[in-house]
């Protein structure tokens, strides 16, 4: 083991080595001629030269001399970080510590250095550990033992034997494999986007490939009959870095496995294994793995610090992969703390934090990425959208242009823009996006959409129906079915000689006071309307689909510690990734995609009222309370596990009554978050909360089915679940024009029918102009016939 007088020393002689110039420190040139040099059988591209460059000139600002470069203590320096093996770059460069620079004898540094020449001496054949990829010197990463080298020639011969076996028959995709070597300079990289960019896909199903399998199982057999443990594991390592180099991820997954059974405690063979889980779309067992590398690294101190930052982000990157992007969010935030120049794992917190609707919070983690990597176009796009998501159009749209500025064909900061251009009505500039998408993607299909979606508001009806045709050709999706009846629709109003006044708008809004209602099954408007807004909620969290005993199974099998708040209430609160593993298992059906929308939407609306502190901790029974009726079941049961869910809670001693200030505050957070336009307010007001009599389940109901003051909307809520997916036949809304699906509200007098939405909106047909108007809502199209029927034989009695 070297000493810091030999260390530095040596690194004294690497820099004298390569200070070309002699001006006391290392410039890009010269810093590219050492990296080159102590790796001496990698091929760098200048990109990947650069890469590295910017890593190390930026990590050691403070160490930069002008243009005179790295300065002595710079490099020293990065070596003490583990960004370099001294032994071996020395030996690799071939010098040596008893002749200088003018081959004379050294005179003697200090005693430390010199009583440790001897042993610097025993270090053996070194120069044979230069054969391989740039990770086979990083520091703890490198081969140990001779006959490791041997195996892995040996591997590096049959991968090649494989690959031009499966090029001859044209059955290997991709190119160039030298592409994914790590970067060399003090990195462990976990899954890259190289990877997913250029993937060489491996025909697994021939003959050769079973060959080649068996023929890697002997060398698997070699490395476990080495002389000892660690001999094993130092071959099972290298043979799975191999392996995995050549993307041949399922054979590098099982050298990693073997070497987490030799060495269990050992962070390495479970972060790589995580890394090819990862790879290979097994999102929980990269979960596991690398848990189990963070496990080990914290129980190992300083000597994995320099890996745990890559290890955060993996896993989060693997929990996102599952869909739990508020647990990722706690992860990349883990990364950036133990690294704050890691702009990777600040990018991709923004992004996740834009994933679940925290857009202020997003926005700033992506600037501080961008601070440090101002070229990072991902970033740029990500922020773009967040300042999109809240209302800032204008400078989203110079950050989406900055975006493609940086990558021409960025296709989500393309495909973003047309949305936000959309949005703004700005037809023209929308078509010209979508347009630039499907050059780089030609079956993006609901780009196509959106670009005849925009034609059409372009008013180039002949180019959106043939853009439609070509969206047709790409999927079948009922929704560009929908939207070709529209196309069709608006050409008859076009068409029509007594249609809308040329330039007048083809509906006003008329105010809710002159909307009237026919029989008592008619909504109200302004019920509906905040029904419907529960009902998307409804659909984007998949709540209607999570039956309401499933909360009641949680309560009952899963308690929660009681913990005390700032004021000394106690509560049975949680955190918020912690809450979303709960969400994740009511919700166990949704894909991982389709999880993290439920969990945006929950966020946005629900947990964002009850954490009015911003601490990141939730009333968990309030939580369930609020859940219980927007989920699936029978209203009555709903309630009843509402009110359960309220007793669950600490504070209800009683066991069969909730005290009336506990209701009173469930009620009005229940309207401020699913009737805001009503609930706001209420709940500022204290009025009542002081109120210390106890309610019984049957009181509970009484206050809760208020119409005023309770949630009186939920047979509303109830009427849509069951009927909002009824089409009225060829039925179109007079307004928006397009088929009618849920309720049809049939306006009496001039016979206009309205979808739900424009009903709700207070939407009429400008050609319509009455003093009020009156509306009967038809569920299906079988009750608007009968009432038709009904209509016309009273009507021909009254003629008789």
């Amino acid at each position: 083991m070297a000493t810091r007088g030999t260390r530095s020393e040596k690194v004294r002689r690497i820099f004298n080595q390569f200070d070309a110039n002699q001006d006391g420190g290392l410039n890009r040139e010269e810093m590219a001629s050492l990296v080159g040099a102590v790796n001496p059988r990698v091929k760098f591209s200048d990109e990947q030269i650069n890469a590295i460059l910017d890593e190390v000139f930026r990590t050691y600002a403070e160490f930069i001399d002008g243009e005179r470069g790295l300065t002595y203590e710079g490099l020293l320096r990065t070596y003490d970080d583990g960004a370099g093996d001294v032994d071996r770059d020395f030996d690799a460069l071939a010098l040596d510590l008893n002749v200088d620079e003018a081959g004379k004898a050294p005179a003697p540094v200090s005693e430390a250095s010199s009583s440790s020449i001897v042993d610097e001496r025993m270090v053996v054949e070194s120069q044979k550990k230069q054969r391989t990829a740039a990770w086979a010197v990083s520091p703890n990463h490198g081969i140990v033992f001779d006959d490791t080298w041997k195996i892995v020639d040996d591997l590096e011969i049959l991968i090649k034997r494989l690959k031009l076996k499966q090029a001859k028959d044209g059955k290997v995709k991709g190119e160039n494999f030298d592409v994914y070597s790590d970067a060399g300079w003090s990195r462990e990289l976990g899954p890259s986007t190289e990877i997913s960019d250029k993937r060489v896909i491996w025909d697994e199903s021939g003959h050769d490939y079973a060959v080649f399998v068996k023929e890697v199982g002997g060398l698997r057999s070699r490395a476990d009959s080495a002389r000892s443990r660690e001999e094993a594991f130092d071959g099972h390592m290298a043979i799975g870095r191999v392996l995995y180099e050549h993307q041949l991820f399922k054979e590098a997954l099982i050298s990693f496995k073997r070497a987490c059974e030799l060495q269990p405690v050992d962070v390495r063979p479970h972060f790589r294994a995580g890394n090819c889980f990862y790879v290979l779309g097994k999102y929980k067992e990269a979960k596991e793995e690398f848990l189990l590398a963070l496990e080990s690294a914290v129980a190992g101190g300083n000597q994995w610090a320099y890996l745990l930052p890559q290890i955060y982000v993996n896993l989060g990157i693997s929990l996102e992969g599952e869909g739990m992007v508020l647990s990722a969010c706690e992860y990349y935030r883990e990364a950036a703390i133990a690294c704050p120049t890691h702009f990777r794992a600040l990018k991709l917190l923004g992004s996740a934090l834009f994933g679940v609707g925290e857009y202020k919070a997003a926005v700033k983690a992506l600037d501080e990425a961008i601070f440090m990597k101002p070229d990072y176009a991902d970033a740029h796009c990500d922020r773009a959208s967040a300042l999109h998501a809240m209302g800032d159009n204008e400078r989203a749209i110079e950050v989406f242009q900055k975006a493609i500025d940086l990558k021409p064909g960025h296709v989500d900061a393309l495909y973003n823009l047309g949305g936000l251009y959309m949005d703004l009505g700005r037809f023209q500039r929308a078509t010209e996006m979508y347009t630039r998408v499907l050059a780089v993607w030609p079956n993006h299909w609901r780009a196509q959409l959106n670009k005849a979606v925009s034609m059409l508001g372009a008013g180039e009806n002949e180019e959106a129906k043939r853009a439609l045709k070509e969206a047709l050709k790409m999927t079948n999706r009922v929704e560009l079915h929908d939207a070709i009846s529209h196309l069709k629709q608006l050409q008859k109003k076009k068409n029509k000689p007594n249609g809308a006044i040329p330039g007048e708008s083809p509906f006003v809004i008329v105010e809710p006071s002159k909307f009237k209602t026919v029989g008592e099954k008619t909504t109200v408007r302004q019920d509906l309307a905040s029904a419907l807004q529960i009902r998307a909620l409804q659909k984007v969290a998949r709540l209607s689909r999570c039956n309401v005993e499933l909360l009641k199974k949680e309560m009952s099998e899963h308690d929660v510690p009681v913990s005390y708040s700032g004021s000394g209430v106690p509560q049975k609160s949680i955190r918020k990734p912690n809450l979303e593993e709960i969400l994740r298992k009511l919700l166990s059906f949704l894909k991982p995609d389709t999880f993290q929308g439920a969990v945006k939407a929950i966020n946005e609306r629900i947990l964002s009222v009850l954490d009015e502190n911003d601490s990141g901790r939730l009333d968990l029974g309030m939580f369930y309370a609020i859940l219980a009726p927007i989920c699936g079941g029978p209203a009555e049961r709903r309630k009843r596990v509402a009110f359960d869910a309220l007793l669950w809670r600490p504070m209800n001693e009683d066991g069969a009554n909730l005290k009336k200030a506990d209701v009173t505050r469930y009620i009005k957070l229940l309207r401020a978050i699913y009737i805001p336009s009503q609930g706001v307010s209420e709940l500022m007001e204290v009025h009542g909360d002081l109120d210390t009599s106890m309610v019984s389940f049957s009181e509970f109901l009484v206050l809760f089915d208020d119409p005023d003051w309770g949630f009186g909307i939920m047979p509303t809520l109830v009427k849509l679940e069951t009927g909002d997916r009824n089409r009225h036949g060829k039925t179109m809304c007079s307004v928006c024009r397009y088929p009618i699906i849920g309720s049809r509200f049939k306006e009496i007098k001039s016979h206009f029918s309205l979808c739900s939405q424009c009903y709700s909106e207070g939407k009429v047909p400008s050609t319509f102009k009455q003093e009020e108007y009156r509306f009967k809502e038809y569920g299906n199209e079988g009750e608007a016939m009968k009432d038709k029927c009904t209509c016309f034989n009273l009507q021909s009695r009254n003629e008789k």
